[in-house]
């Protein structure tokens, strides 16, 4: 069942990432700046890293443009995009994600999306509740989008088990750099 193949997927990737967290992100930063640099002036989504996310807070604070950060509103439903700034006022959302605790809604043009671990192909593994697929697919269906996966080189996986809902990145940027899915 592909439930229990994520499952057991996303156990082997919290250890792989945790100790690439441990490693540091090294040039992670400076290809998300880069891979950015074409959407300058777009509406950015980017995320509150947690535990041993990658950080992007970085890209995100340089961004030439809007920014917001995900907020959830409910199981089985896509994300809401709250305006977010570097000296936002942040109160804890569902999962003990930082939200900003004000501001207005964005739609986003380009998503930096958290990860478990990712493939060649372009897919990737998440956490299991289906916001990221949910809220990319609404998204696509209004227009462009660009999906932006942000993962340190150890969360590649040979291939990550898909189902008819995973939707695919765009791109993936590690600390070696970015590649690009067609």
């Amino acid at each position: 069942m592909i439930e229990d193949a994520k499952a057991l997927a996303r156990k082997a990737a919290f250890a792989a990432r945790k100790e690439a967290f441990a490693a540091g992100q090294g040039d992670a930063a400076h290809h998300l700046l880069s891979a950015l640099e074409p959407h300058r002036g777009k509406v950015l989504a980017g995320y509150m890293p947690m535990r041993t996310e990658i950080d992007p807070l970085p890209a995100m604070a340089a961004h030439q443009g809007r920014v917001g950060v995900p907020v959830i509103l409910g199981k089985g439903m896509p994300l809401q995009f709250r305006e977010w700034t570097p000296t936002a006022d942040m109160i804890e959302g569902a999962f003990k994600a930082l939200i900003p605790a004000t501001g207005g809604w964005v739609m986003p043009q380009v998503l930096i999306v958290p990860l478990l671990a990712f493939d060649a192909r372009g897919y990737r593994l998440g956490y299991g509740g289906g916001f990221y697929d949910r809220t990319l697919e609404g998204l696509r269906a209004k227009g462009p989008v660009v999906a932006i996966g942000y993962a340190f080189s150890a969360q590649e996986v040979p291939e990550v088990p898909i189902d008819a809902t995973d939707q695919r990145l765009d791109m993936i940027v590690t600390e070696h750099g970015v590649s690009y899915f067609t």
